[in-house]
Formats: C-alpha cells, sequence, structure tokens
C-alpha cells in the first residue's frame, strides 16, 4: 500500500475510469529538470491543465529508452544534483493530487535491493513502476515487491513484440499496458495517426488493462487520433520536456502545451459522456 493506505493499481483504475476525456492525458516529466523544484512546479502546471496521471522520469546516465531530448535534460538533471532521494521527494508532492507512476531503469532497483526501492516509493504516495530494461519473467524480486506494496509495475510493448510474448505481457499488466507506437527511442514524430488503429487493436487483444499509447505522441492531433484509435491513455514526453528547457518558466510553457492536449481530447458532447 501506498503512504496514504491505498492501493496505487486501484487509484490508477480510478485515474482511467474519470477522466472527463476521450482518453486519460499522461504528461512525462524528468524529475529534476531544469531543477528539482522546476519539476515539481511543472508537475503542478500539469495537472492543473487536465493531466489525469503523471509519469515521473529518474534520471539515469544510460538511459536506453529515451530519446536525445530527454536524455540531455536526464543528463542536465543529474549534474544539477538530482537524485533518488529527491526525485522521490517530487513524487510524494504529485501524488497529493494525482497517481504518479515512476520511470527508471533495472539498476537502479537492484542497486539498494527491490524491496528497499519499492517500499521507499510506496512510502511517497505513488502508485506504479515502470522499469523499460525489466524483461518479462526476470527480476521476480521486483515483481513480488509491487505487489507487496500494492504498487502497478507497468510493462511495456512494442510493434514488434512477439504474439505469445504480446499475450504473456498483456496477461501480467497491472495499472496500465503501456504501448510503443513506433519503433525506436522516445521522440516527437509527424506522422502517426495511420499506425495507431493497428498498435492499439494489437495490444487491446492481448489485456484487460487499459492501454496507452506513447512514443512519439506531440500534439493535440495526435492524441486525438491515438484516442479514436481506441487508446484509454495518451502519454507524452518529449514535446514537454522540450517546452520546459525552452522557455524562462518552465512550468507555464508545459502547462499551456498540457492545457492544450486535454482540449484536443475533450469530449465534443459532454452530455454524451454523462
Amino acid at each position: 500500500m501506498s503512504e496514504n493506505g491505498t492501493n496505487g493499481i486501484e487509484r490508477i483504475a480510478g485515474a482511467f475510469a474519470q477522466t472527463g476525456k476521450r482518453a486519460a492525458l499522461m504528461p512525462y516529466l524528468m524529475g529534476g529538470y531544469p531543477t528539482l523544484a522546476d519539476s515539481v512546479r511543472i508537475g503542478e502546471a500539469c495537472i492543473a491543465a487536465g493531466a489525469d496521471i503523471i509519469e515521473l522520469g529518474m534520471p539515469y546516465s544510460d538511459p536506453l529508452a529515451d530519446g536525445p531530448v530527454i536524455h540531455a535534460a536526464g543528463t542536465q538533471a543529474l549534474a544539477a544534483g538530482a537524485n533518488v532521494a529527491g526525485v522521490l521527494e517530487v513524487a510524494r508532492e504529485l501524488a497529493q493530487s494525482v497517481p504518479v507512476v515512476l520511470m527508471c531503469y533495472v539498476n537502479m532497483v537492484m542497486a539498494p535491493g527491490a524491496e528497499a526501492f519499492v517500499q521507499r516509493l510506496a512510502k511517497t504516495g505513488a502508485s506504479g513502476l515502470i522499469v523499460p530494461d525489466l524483461p518479462l519473467g526476470e527480476e521476480p524480486a521486483v515483481v513480488e515487491a509491487c505487489a507487496a506494496h500494492g504498487l502497478a509495475l507497468v510493462p511495456l510493448v512494442a510493434p514488434t513484440t512477439p504474439p505469445e510474448r504480446l499475450e504473456a505481457i498483456g496477461k501480467s499488466a497491472q495499472g496500465f499496458l503501456y504501448t510503443v507506437s513506433v519503433l525506436g527511442t522516445t521522440g516527437e514524430r509527424v506522422e502517426l495517426g495511420e499506425r495507431f488503429a493497428q498498435v492499439v487493436a494489437r495490444a487491446k487483444a492481448s489485456t484487460q488493462a487499459p492501454v496507452a499509447l506513447g512514443f512519439g505522441i506531440s500534439t493535440p492531433e495526435h492524441s486525438l487520433q491515438a484516442a479514436q484509435a481506441g487508446a484509454d491513455g495518451v502519454i507524452v514526453g518529449t514535446r514537454l520536456v522540450r517546452a520546459a528547457g525552452e522557455s524562462e518558466d518552465p512550468a507555464s510553457a508545459v502547462g499551456a502545451v498540457v492545457g492544450e492536449l486535454a482540449a484536443g481530447l475533450a469530449l465534443t458532447d459532454q452530455r454524451s459522456a454523462s
């Protein structure tokens, strides 16, 4: 259980069920970028602008799944003094308002031990954990620790995930199934809409969990296309990290972009949602 006594998996499920939008909006922010204090303000601005769940990145020296923008942000965050303790405090602040899912790499979890790391994360009130380099069936200690503390261990699937493996991952998915929309690392793309329907349908056929689409989504149009393709959630990262780095007021800049994304996911006829 998290610090406030709620089950993280249930809290995430509630967020997906009560978005009031076509799909849950999940902004990604890099913990400690540009500074730890800034990342709290950015997260708060995201929440005020319509975020349903926050994906909080832990800066790491060798981020295999991150594209150049997020990689550079993590490098800057580390240079500015961001560490595990500081980012977990960011999680604690933001988790008071919405579910927070921490994204980090397996070495960071296993260095102190899975139980110690997950217990520390749960005490912040966070709801879940994404470990992109944790293969299915490996490091069962991470699975057991998340289960013991009520945290969702969110898996990732890609367009190239083989059918048998996709089925196994889908069956074990907790919180949501993080569905990568394109091949490669994170980053902004121009043309995505045509891919979404096939990718989402394939993921949905494998799981009972909500399907959240990420990687490359950067515009309100992309977000709407993802929702129209059947995605239950939309994850946006690089566009927001770039906005934070380009402005003297990172929180306002990111909040404005999240507001545009939320507006793009708005139900056109609110009466139809009642």
